[in-house]
């Protein structure tokens, strides 16, 4: 029997970003260090294959009424990577807010001192903000920032593969450390970028750090057919899921690669209690933290829908819908997923809103243990996934609750390792290392 991968989201208070006002939830844990180490501990307990950390280079209006990302997840992640031993690290960066070299070289010298655990998740930042923060008049549009990106990945594959296997000779008796010729510069000129290298340091355990790409729009799905080693993916549909799977194979076969070269990462929101109705109790209490009339309005405009058409209550129906999704949505995945329900039948913002944990997109799994192990794998077993991110509906609770519950069922069921047999994260979640 094959198995999936297991990711986890840290994000704090949990996916329903409200989780902040429940009685148990500290308000400030999303800056606390010892919240994260022990939030890792459980990981690696579970012999979780990788912690995730979503991130954007501004604050949001959001602020407001909810805690925003925190801290730099370069700098925690890698923190909570020197105090565990076999977990992997997602580290979302922007392509449109950092430059390629330093990128390449943090995530070669990540790799190297956690021995092959580093992951880079990729975005182009769609928020405007951002712009202000470094220098911007404005924010690049989309067709730009994937532009833009292309080139940038191309850049920082190319400087992790600078120095060929060998360079490296020490020969301690003719005093000759490196051969030069095995050193690449690549003296590129480009459209967004110039960039001499090589890289001050070789290739790490993986090769490469592993590239994690998510996006939904067609310059997202081009990018991810021709870098990304995992696509990370949002689905309120199984169908939608498997359509999406086969497509991003298809299109890796296109762009040269085979299609088992790119793993589908599908995230999933979770909220597990010890039976079905204690589930539900605890969903109602997270529906009632959510400011619902702002998150009903997003979620509409998101959907570019008329401003002040639809209330909270108010069904939306298929007719209702514009032919395709704008490119103010904030994003192509989270709106196709959203618009994919409403196509199925008349939806209220309320109920999108609640059944996407507050708006974001993300299916929301509430149930007991086995139900949400059931869940998993007939996804799995459908061809929705190669493996999950698990996002945390409220982190205090669920994320223990899925690694000392959840993973225990999937172990015994043969879907989910018991061991960390890999050494590096590639390895675990392409059954080989480097080569």
């Amino acid at each position: 029997m094959t198995r999936f991968h297991l990711n986890l989201s840290l994000m704090t208070p949990g996916h329903f970003r409200h989780a902040w006002r429940l009685p148990h939830v500290d308000p400030l844990a999303y800056l606390d260090i010892d919240h994260f180490r022990r939030l890792v501990t459980i990981a690696e307990d579970a012999k979780i294959d990788a912690v995730f950390l979503g991130d954007g280079p501004a604050l949001r209006d959001e602020i407001e009424d909810a805690p925003g990302t925190g801290l730099d997840p370069l700098i925690l992640l890698g923190h909570l990577a020197a105090v565990t031993t076999h977990l992997g690290v997602v580290i979302t960066s922007s392509t449109t807010y950092n430059s390629p070299y330093n990128l390449a070289r943090r995530f070669q010298s990540l790799d190297h001192v956690t021995k092959g655990r580093a992951a880079v998740n990729i975005v182009t930042t769609g928020t405007p903000a951002a712009a202000a923060n470094f220098g911007l008049g404005e924010h690049p549009d989309k067709d730009t920032r994937y532009r833009r990106a292309h080139e940038f990945l191309d850049l920082v594959t190319r400087l992790w593969d600078s120095w060929e296997p060998g360079a490296i000779v020490a020969d301690k008796k003719s005093g000759r450390y490196a051969v030069p010729e095995r050193i690449h510069r690549l003296d590129h000129r480009g459209k967004f970028f110039s960039v001499a290298g090589p890289l001050p340091v070789p290739a790490g355990p993986q090769g490469r750090p592993v590239i994690v790409q998510a996006g939904g729009s067609a310059g997202g799905l081009e990018l991810a057919a021709r870098f990304a080693d995992v696509v990370f993916t949002v689905a309120q549909t199984r169908d939608t899921a498997v359509a999406f799977r086969d497509d991003i194979r298809r299109r890796a076969v296109l762009a040269g690669r085979d299609a088992d070269d790119v793993k589908v990462s599908l995230g999933v929101v979770v909220l597990v209690a010890a039976t079905p109705e204690e589930a539900q109790q605890r969903a109602q209490d997270l529906y009632a933290t959510l400011p619902i009339e702002r998150l009903s309005a997003t979620l509409t405009a998101n959907l570019g829908l008329p401003t002040g058409r639809f209330g909270p209550d108010d069904p939306i129906n298929a007719a209702d819908l514009p032919p395709s999704v704008p490119d103010h949505s904030f994003s192509a995945g989270f709106t196709a997923s959203t618009r994919a329900l409403i196509q199925q039948a008349p939806r209220t913002p309320r109920e999108l809103v609640q059944r996407s944990a507050g708006g974001a997109g993300h299916r929301l799994l509430a149930g007991s243990a086995e139900q949400v192990a059931d869940d998993l794998e007939a996804w799995y077993d459908a061809g929705a996934a190669d493996g999950f991110t698990i996002m945390p509906a409220d982190t205090a609770v669920d994320l223990e609750s899925f690694a000392t519950l959840v993973v225990p069922i999937l172990q015994k069921r043969g879907l989910f390792q018991s061991e960390y047999d890999q050494a590096t994260l590639r390895g675990r979640l392409f059954g080989k290392e480097a080569g």
